[in-house]
């Protein structure tokens, strides 16, 4: 039933030409993130048709962020003949409902990610990063060999560590891809010695 405000990470792989069809969602924030290949997402909003405010197709360093609301027909699917689509789903309960439904998409490349945590979504889209309408933030980071960071944590809140691919340290626990750790009072995230390593950093509401 979650951690904190994080309600979901669903890790999904789509078949070619395959996909999740028309099906809705009321007050919910939901965070897609691409590992392999392409997402084509369409909305009732009119994202992803034509005409539409955006072509609604996720790829690997893309971030999109659909606000649920007051409720949202979406779908997703993987239009590609031979190769499969690897993606999470992230939902995060909302800081109110009954908002009007939204969408946001933005792309973050490896250079923005490598060897430190890249805040990739936040309440007020500080830092080019897309807003949710949640009270949490989410940074994306890869890190290999010697590339190592530390990210200070409020004793007061909660955060989440998911290990997204590869493996790395993680305050002195070796984490390896789908791995995840909880973390309670404490006061930074030490990441180290990663070796293929991609990951998801949450900062999170009790």
């Amino acid at each position: 039933m979650g951690f904190g405000n994080l309600r979901v990470i669903n890790e999904d792989r789509i078949a070619p030409g395959t996909g999740f069809g028309t099906h809705g969602h009321r007050d919910m924030e939901i965070v897609s993130y691409v590992l392999d290949g392409e997402l084509a997402h369409q909305d009732s909003m009119g994202n992803g048709r034509p005409g539409g405010a955006h072509a609604g197709v996720i790829r690997p360093g893309d971030v999109q962020r659909m606000s649920a609301g007051t409720g949202v027909l979406h779908s997703e699917f993987n239009h590609a003949q031979d190769r499969t689509t690897h993606f999470l789903q992230i939902w995060i309960l909302p800081n109110r409902m009954g908002i009007a439904p939204g969408y946001e998409q933005k792309s973050f490349s490896e250079a923005d990610k490598r060897g430190r945590l890249r805040l990739v979504a936040s309440p007020d889209g500080r830092d080019g990063s897309v807003t949710i309408h949640a009270d949490a933030s989410i940074r994306a980071g890869l890190f290999e060999g010697g590339e190592s960071t530390v990210l200070p944590i409020d004793p007061g809140r909660l955060a989440y560590l998911h290990v997204v691919r590869g493996e790395i340290v993680v305050n002195g626990h070796r984490l390896s891809a789908g791995d995840a750790a909880k973390f309670d009072g404490e006061r930074e995230l030490q990441l180290s010695q990663g070796h293929g390593a991609e990951v998801l950093a949450f900062d999170l509401a009790r």
